[in-house]
Order: structure tokens, then C-alpha cells, then sequence
């Protein structure tokens, strides 16, 4: 597919997540109506205006009236809210953007590759998103009068805000635009698959799997991630670094099943193992659907399993929790824990791509070169 196919419906995608998100913010002043609170219930109120607060145009509290404390009227800082919000809108846009372009364009919704497709640009929304909420937090930091106290601690505080309506909101972001890459698909002529031997996507899948598991098992266990917890470095900005560090390198957290049964235990590994099987399963077949198994390709579609494989661990902790858990604080509550390890899924699933990438290229190569030519017959003497 060409880039002006493909360029169609990424646009399309990015215009309409950016819509809905500030949609949902412009919507947080409903739930402060007379009688909301009785109809929705208290704790459901405060758990939807928490999801809905970070892309709400109107100043939190910390804004309105912290700022007070610093001697002025707070305008100025209004302002920065103002910017942050501002940036965050665009950066949503701009991020979507790339990805689901290069997603359309390598593995375009037809022939048999639509669950793919679909799947993959839902997860690079909630990627788009989380960036845009990264880039946009100096603003915001700065809005509450204190940008220069433990920086690094509320930058990744605020990375993942925003990320439960995050969601829903990319998944019907990505249906428009898959059903519009169907639509521009349409007369772009063949589209073939990459030709990715049986052993090659094997070894791609574990070698990606196997980074991602370095995160998930290795430096998510509770001794290793207090000690990058405790990572400190120099500089008044740069200090207490290991809140953030955690955001970009952690995939999970689990520790020994102590104070639990084994049976329970072994449950909420499961999650980590069907993350981990997502993985694999992604790098093993979808490669095979792509146009062409370029670098950038292979790591945006282990970046999106990485995505997808912490959706359904996450859906899957939600259904064990759900017996007690629902009664005591609602259903809302319960998905709280949606969309987190956004950051982690991207940094780490962009290095098990890269690494994944060099078997599925070498093998590609060889396929597109074709079987050795025969050697000549030896003159008769």
C-alpha cells in the first residue's frame, strides 16, 4: 500500500482519538451536576472524574488554588495548564500519526490480516496517548508551582494519567480506521505477505520473548525493583530517578507466594504468562502478514503485542478480583488498573523488535534471492 492510501486512514484515526479525548474531558463537568453522585454512586463519580481529569481543560485544584500559596492571582500558572493541554491534544495527533501509518501500510486490513490490524492500532493508541501525556507533564508540573521539587518522581506520577478512557477511545479510534484502510486498500493492487520461513519466525518470537521477559520476570522481582527503586543520581532535577525508571523498564511487579496460597499465586502469574505467550505468539505469525518485515515494522508490532499481552493480563487479574472487589468499591473500580505498563511495553517491545528483526530480515532476504543457481555441467573430455 502506498503512503497516500495509508496516510487516509492513519489521519482519519488521529483526528477522531483526539476528538474523543476531548470529548471525555469536556465531559467531566457533567458528573459535578445535582443528583449524579445518587444515580452513579459516590465512589463510581470520583473513580470517572479521576480517569477523566488529565484531558479536562479546567485546572485542577492544585492549579486553582495551590498557586495562591506562591503570592500571585494563579493566571499565570492557569496559563501553563492551559499550554500543557495544548500540547498534550497535539501530541496525541502527532504520535498516532507514524504508527498507524506504518502499521496500514505494512499490514494492510485485507486478506485475512484485519484482527491483526485492528488489534495492533488500538495498542499504538493507547501508545499515542501515554506519549502524549509524557511530553505534555513538564507543563503541567509547572502549573502547580513546583517543577523543581522531585521533577522526575511526578513526571512518572502523571505518565500514565488518563490511560483507563484511553482504552475504549483507541479501540473505536482503530475501528475508523481500519475500516477506512479497507476502503483505500481497495485497487492498490496485490499486496503480498513477507516471506518468513517456518525457524526464522521461531527464532524472531523467542528472541523477542525472551527480552520481554527479562522485564517481566527478572527486573519486575520485587528484590531487583527496589534496588532500581533506589537508584539516585546527581542534580537537583535529575534526583530520586527511580519512580521513573520503574515506568520505562518495569512490565509487572511479583515477589515469593508469602502470606498467599500457591494456587493463588500461581493465578496472577498466569497473567505474566499469557502476557509473555502474546509475545511470542505475535512475533511468530504476524511477521508472516506483513508487506515486508522491515525493523521499524517488526518493532512497532512487538511493541503492540507487548501492549495487547498487558491488556489481557491485566483483563485477566480483573475477572479473578472481580467476586469481592465489585461489591466493595464497584465495577468502575475494578478497572483502574487498565492501561498500565504502557511505557515499559514501549521501550521494552521496541528493543525485542530491533532484536527480533535481523532472523526475519536474513531469512527474507534469502527467500526474496531464490535457490542457488545450478552449477554447469563439466565439459565432457
Amino acid at each position: 500500500m502506498t503512503y497516500g492510501r495509508a496516510a487516509i486512514p492513519a489521519l482519519a484515526g488521529a483526528l477522531l482519538l483526539t476528538a474523543l479525548l476531548w470529548w471525555a474531558g469536556a465531559s467531566v463537568n457533567a458528573l459535578h451536576l445535582q443528583g449524579t453522585a445518587e444515580a452513579l454512586g459516590g465512589k463510581t463519580v470520583a473513580d470517572l472524574e479521576y480517569w477523566l481529569n488529565p484531558w479536562s481543560y479546567d485546572p485542577p485544584e492544585s492549579v486553582r488554588l495551590g498557586t495562591l500559596a506562591q503570592g500571585g492571582t494563579g493566571s499565570d500558572y492557569a496559563a501553563l495548564y492551559g499550554t500543557a493541554n495544548q500540547i498534550r491534544f497535539a501530541a496525541v495527533f502527532a504520535f498516532f500519526v507514524p504508527g498507524a501509518l506504518l502499521l496500514v501500510r505494512r499490514l494492510p486490513p485485507v486478506d485475512r490480516r484485519l484482527p491483526a490490524t485492528l488489534l495492533t492500532v488500538w495498542a499504538w493508541g493507547l501508545v499515542a496517548g501515554t506519549l502524549a501525556v509524557t511530553v505534555s507533564a513538564p507543563w503541567v508540573i509547572a502549573s502547580q508551582g513546583r517543577g523543581s521539587y522531585r521533577f522526575l518522581p511526578q513526571l512518572a506520577g502523571m505518565m500514565t494519567a488518563g490511560r483507563q478512557i484511553l482504552v475504549p477511545l483507541a479501540l473505536v479510534a482503530a475501528l475508523v480506521t481500519v475500516l477506512i484502510a479497507r476502503i483505500t486498500a481497495k485497487g492498490a493492487g496485490d499486496l503480498p505477505r513477507a516471506a518468513v520461513p517456518a525457524r526464522a519466525a521461531r527464532t524472531a518470537a523467542t528472541v523477542g520473548t525472551l527480552v520481554v521477559a527479562v522485564s517481566l520476570v527478572v527486573l519486575s522481582y520485587q528484590p531487583v525493583a527496589g534496588r532500581i527503586q533506589s537508584v539516585s543520581l546527581y542534580g537537583r532535577l535529575l534526583s530520586e530517578p527511580g519512580d521513573f525508571l520503574r515506568q520505562w523498564l518495569l512490565l509487572g511487579g511479583w515477589d515469593g507466594p508469602a502470606g498467599t496460597s500457591i494456587s493463588t499465586w500461581l493465578l496472577y502469574r498466569t497473567a505474566d504468562g499469557l502476557l509473555l505467550a502474546v509475545v511470542w505468539c505475535a512475533l511468530r505469525w504476524v511477521p508472516g502478514l506483513l508487506t515486508r518485515a522491515t525493523v521499524p515494522a517488526t518493532a512497532a508490532v512487538t511493541v503492540c503485542a507487548t501492549v495487547i499481552g498487558l491488556l489481557a493480563g491485566q483483563l485477566l487479574r480483573i475477572a479473578v478480583d472481580s467476586t469481592g472487589l465489585a461489591m466493595l468499591y464497584g465495577p468502575v473500580h475494578l478497572m483502574s488498573a487498565l492501561g498500565t505498563g504502557v511505557p515499559a511495553a514501549l521501550f521494552v517491545g521496541s528493543v525485542a523488535g530491533v532484536l527480533a528483526a535481523p532472523p526475519l530480515r536474513r531469512a527474507g532476504t534469502r527467500a526474496e534471492a531464490g535457490p542457488p543457481a545450478p552449477l554447469p555441467d563439466h565439459a565432457a573430455v
